[in-house]
């Protein structure tokens, strides 16, 4: 007997269906491009995520729920990525590392909006970055100061100036300040210094530091931080570990609870999240660097 036309595709159909696999989502760990020598990585709006490369600026772009993404910020000789940060005009604000500079593309088509020269190649290590309503905050893990993008009140940026850090930190020999965060209201910075494992607080007109106590407890290879609520994550990069610590409201003391760690950590050393997901970017430090390294996202579950 001769089926009708419309079965026999109805028939095609559902055996396709039935023998397609499921579409993966929320996947535990998202690659990277093989060699892309990550550090920062920053979220955005639904499920964007981006993550920078040390080795040449480039900046990949990729969707958290898939997995699947790709570069959008081409790499150039001469230029790196550490933290970075989007903004709520799509803007990402990259920290350049031993370039000195601190870099502004469109996170949308991955085109240059801005670059400033913050102190000369290879005398600072412009690391992280954080972004309020005002400015963003770039720290410097070499020098004791912050360097700051004015951003008016339609988005406009304007040039660049340096507030010196005073008080109670004091930079020591190798990597001092680190990730950077600012309180809701953007008066505030959040810091963490890498070589002691102190949080400090700063005035973000002022520059005047104070040591948020931690009861004598210390966060040493802190790396990135991110701030949500009253919960400070912290990248305890070659700790293989996340760092939690509650923090009082008026920011002047914390407790350091227990740390995250998961199975897939490869010297984490900076956060992201989207929702209640939390991301970390393994940099795997410890590892030798080839064009064919292969790189993640890991996504954070306690495992």
């Amino acid at each position: 007997m001769r089926l009708p036309l419309l079965t026999l595709l109805a028939l095609a159909v559902a055996a396709v269906t039935a023998t397609a696999a499921p579409a993966k989502t929320d996947p535990a760990t998202i690659p990277l491009p093989k060699g892309f020598a990550p550090e920062g990585i920053a979220s955005g709006e639904g499920n964007r995520l981006w993550v920078g490369s040390l080795n040449n600026g480039a900046v990949w772009a990729g969707n958290a729920r898939t997995g699947e993404g790709k570069v959008r910020v081409r790499g150039h000789k001469g230029r790196s990525a550490a933290g970075l940060k989007a903004d709520d005009r799509g803007r990402l604000f990259v920290a350049g590392a031993l370039t000195g500079k601190g870099y502004v593309y469109n996170g949308k088509n991955g085109k240059d909006v801005a670059t400033y020269t913050f102190t000369a190649p290879n005398t600072g290590f412009i690391n992280d970055v954080t972004i309020t309503k005002r400015a963003a905050y770039f720290t410097d893990s070499l020098s004791p100061r912050v360097y700051v993008v004015p951003i008016d009140a339609d988005g406009k940026l304007g040039k660049s100036t340096a507030i010196p850090l005073t008080g109670a930190l004091v930079y020591k020999r190798g990597f001092n300040v680190n990730g950077i965060e600012a309180s809701p209201d953007g008066r505030t910075l959040i810091l963490i210094q890498t070589n002691t494992g102190k949080l400090f607080t700063a005035d973000a007109q002022t520059g005047v530091t104070r040591e948020i106590d931690l009861g004598g407890a210390t966060l040493v290879n802190g790396d990135g931080i991110l701030l949500k609520g009253s919960t400070l994550y912290v990248a305890l990069n070659r700790s293989n570990r996340i760092g939690v610590v509650k923090l009082a409201q008026n920011l002047q003391s914390g407790r350091v609870a227990e740390p995250l760690t998961d199975r897939d950590f490869d010297v984490p050393t900076t956060l992201a999240s989207i929702g209640d997901r939390l991301f970390a970017v393994n940099a795997r430090f410890t590892t030798p660097p080839t064009k064919n390294t292969k790189y993640d996202v890991v996504r954070v579950d306690g495992r």
